[in-house]
């Protein structure tokens, strides 16, 4: 049994950070899922609580390795 876990640039900040495959928060660019980072998510959701928007649910485990056998 192995373990995954990505790396790439968040689509926000263009920092590189490591996450889940599979649960990262992300967003669609032109009908491709792009990672978003922890801070991001984090700016998103607060951005979205003043201006009376529900805010967005996040996996726990977003930025933890999941196991390979969960991947497609």
């Amino acid at each position: 049994m192995g373990y995954a876990l990505a790396y790439s640039a968040c689509y926000g900040c263009k920092r590189v950070f490591g996450y889940n495959p599979i649960r990262v928060p992300s967003v669609r660019i032109n009908g491709v899922r792009e990672p978003i980072c922890r801070d991001c998510f984090e700016r998103a959701n607060q951005l979205r609580k003043l201006r009376g928007i529900p805010t967005i649910m996040m996996f726990p485990d977003a930025y933890e390795p999941c196991e390979e056998s969960e991947l497609p």
